[in-house]
């Protein structure tokens, strides 16, 4: 099973951008979906941001400026013909100061836009050079003109200034006549629109290049590496500033830095690029994760397994994979004169299990679950922190059922899936229905069936959704569902799909009431897609200050001074038993010990004195709840306990 997008094949194989949807909407030219870039953060985000800084408790109230509610590609046309005309702006800005530099392509995206140029490396201080440059060509009101001209033409007009991307891009367009752009008469390119009327009519303070990077072109490491522009654009100055403070809150809230902050995870190079080490907070979280994933999957009627890391190379090609996503396997291994490959997925593991006897109608459904590890072939200058790494472990599940229990299975994974995501905090979701593409698996008639059954369940939950006419995988419908943090970003982590495909290539079937053998539905559903992806949602959304139940030190014991030391590893040892992760900490002021307990973001500090020591007592500071008082040590125990059964905070 994959980790969100797509539960059968990846998002490569599916041909459509990695995990976090909808980063590119056009090219310059719309070429075919093959090209779509990844996304650079793994994530889509839909923006509505308050400016207002935070007020001190101990300072003068200040009056709350108003929010600034920034416009999606989606919502605002004036803003989408912007930021593609951005993307043109900039590549002539860049081909006046490099003449030598040669151009690719230059879409929109989420946040603004980019472009991709062959030339030498590109400085900061380039950037910078850049922008004034397209400043200028702003100030000039250059009009944006639109011309058709035959295939013809167009290589002649490319050859003359020998833009060899450019020929390869039309090669790839199948549409005609071939339609170009012109910003007045200096510079043109092929370009399926739109535009703004005129370069004045972008806001030159609502624009800015944010960064350089290295991308191969059409995303092939064996091909050329370009250099990479990206700006942001909006219709406004203060969009602009209301953009830049979700970027410093979105920077300051990165899981890369709060996890090495508090020591939760790293990524060694000794190892290898994508792997994860889960140090021991780190691990705590984990388990917490993964036991209350496994408790509510029981409850739910599941039957968790475990399988091997590793099969024979014959089951990924029965399943499809060797075919259709080598790129992302790892190199298989000769033992015993038998291949063995890594594995990529967990479903043809399942579907192992459910063949191991014979099944009977009376038998469905059956829900099987595991926490299954899976190893991918990933570019390296695609990793990203948690986000996107070689080694995860999926959240993985399969329900084998009847046709008319495939209404009830999706149901009850909704529940499941409110449940679970609700227990960490996520109570908003963005859900999408994807129906039938062009090209796909399996009879109309049960495609009806699985389609309506989606859409029944989710009615019947009362969830608002959209629908992706034709946005299904080609094995079955599907329900995508987005979470919203506390940022307003939106994850892509929850994921039902049906596949009519992999039943039919390992002929699984059950015997119905007429001893006939039948094919059963299979549903590939996850709901936090990988525990390193969630666990890194986990920190942004939290910025690392876990709320009491999740964080990995509940409390810190501080002695005021050493001779308070043998009555606080008591007090640690009692608290322990009890079930409160704690630890004692001690050999500085207790100023300091305090600093740093604040720092490392623990919930509860308990602080001991010599008048704790008589009493029996500890005097408890909050991280939430500011000072608490001095209380029994058992009072404070039960207290905690309560705490992190409701989930509220001390």
């Amino acid at each position: 099973m994959a980790s969100s997008h797509s539960l059968l094949f990846s998002s490569s194989f599916l041909s459509k951008p990695s995990s976090f949807t909808s980063s590119l909407r056009r090219f310059v030219y719309l070429p075919t979906r093959q090209f779509w870039p990844r996304q650079r953060h793994g994530f889509s985000t839909v923006f509505a941001v308050a400016t207002e800084p935070a007020i001190s408790s101990s300072g003068p109230k200040k009056a709350e400026p108003s929010t600034v509610v920034l416009p999606s590609n989606e919502s605002s046309d004036k803003l989408l013909k912007i930021r593609h005309t951005c993307a043109h702006v900039m590549a002539m800005a860049v081909q006046k100061l490099f003449p030598d530099a040669k151009v690719t392509i230059g879409p929109w995206i989420d946040n603004g836009f980019y472009y991709d140029f062959d030339m030498e490396p590109l400085t900061d201080k380039d950037l910078k050079r850049i922008k004034k440059e397209m400043d200028r060509i702003i100030s000039r009101n250059l009009p944006l003109l639109r011309e058709e001209v035959s295939r013809e033409e167009a290589k002649k007009r490319i050859m003359a200034i020998n833009e060899p991307y450019k020929m390869e891009i039309l090669d790839g367009i199948k549409e005609e006549p071939i339609t170009v752009y012109h910003i007045g008469n200096e510079w043109w390119d092929l370009c399926a629109g739109p535009h703004v009327e005129t370069t004045g009519k972008i806001n030159k303070k609502a624009v800015e290049l944010e960064s350089v990077a290295g991308a191969y072109w059409r995303g092939d490491e064996k091909r050329q590496m370009l250099q990479r522009i990206y700006g942001t654009a909006w219709e406004s100055e203060e969009q602009l500033q209301a953009y830049l403070h979700f970027k410093e809150e979105a920077k300051r809230r990165d899981h890369r830095r709060i996890g090495q902050d508090l020591d939760l995870f790293s990524i060694q190079d000794e190892a290898g690029g994508g792997l994860v080490f889960w140090h021991p907070k780190g691990a705590i979280v984990r388990n917490i994760i993964e036991e209350s994933w496994k408790k509510m999957h029981v409850e739910h009627g599941y039957d968790l397994i475990y399988t091997p890391h590793v099969a024979k190379a014959d089951l990924w090609k029965i399943s499809g994979h060797l075919d259709f996503y080598r790129e992302n396997m790892y190199d298989q291994m000769e033992i015993e004169d038998e291949l063995y490959q890594l594995r990529p997925m967990n479903c043809p593991y399942h579907i192992l299990l459910y063949q191991r006897k014979r099944q009977s109608y009376r038998d469905l459904p059956i829900r099987v679950a595991e926490l299954g590890t899976v190893y991918r072939y990933e570019l390296s200058g695609s990793l990203h922190g948690l986000f996107r790494v070689r080694g995860f472990t999926q959240d993985d599940a399969h329900i084998f059922c009847l046709e008319d229990q495939i209404k009830d299975e999706i149901r009850g994974v909704l529940d499941l899936t409110e449940e679970i995501l609700s227990r960490f905090g996520f109570n908003k979701y963005e859900v999408n229905l994807s129906t039938r593409p062009e090209k796909s698996v399996g009879g109309d008639d049960i495609w009806e069936k699985a389609t309506c059954a989606l859409r029944d369940a989710l009615d019947d939950k009362g969830w608002s959704y959209e629908v992706d006419e034709g946005g299904g995988a080609f094995y079955g419908p599907k329900i995508d569902l987005k979470i919203e943090d506390a940022l307003g970003r939106k994850w892509q982590c929850s994921t039902i799909q049906v596949d009519f495909n992999l039943p039919q290539r390992f002929d699984i079937t059950y015997v119905d009431t007429n001893s006939d053998k039948k094919r059963p539905i299979m549903i590939h559903r996850a709901v936090l897609g990988s525990l390193e992806r969630f666990f890194g949602v986990l920190i942004e959304h939290y910025a690392g200050d876990f709320p009491l139940w999740l964080s990995p030190v509940q409390v810190r014991v501080l002695p005021v001074t050493d001779n308070q030391l043998e009555f606080c590893k008591e007090v640690s040892k009692k608290l322990r038993a009890c079930g409160v992760r704690a630890e004692l900490c001690h050999g500085e002021r207790l100023p300091k010990l305090i600093r740093n307990a604040e720092t490392q973001k623990i919930p509860l500090m308990a602080v001991v004195g010599p008048k704790e020591v008589e009493t029996g007592t500890v005097t408890v500071r909050s991280r939430f709840g500011g000072e608490l008082g001095t209380i029994p040590v058992d009072d404070f125990i039960n207290k905690i306990n309560i705490a992190v059964e409701t989930r509220t905070a001390l």
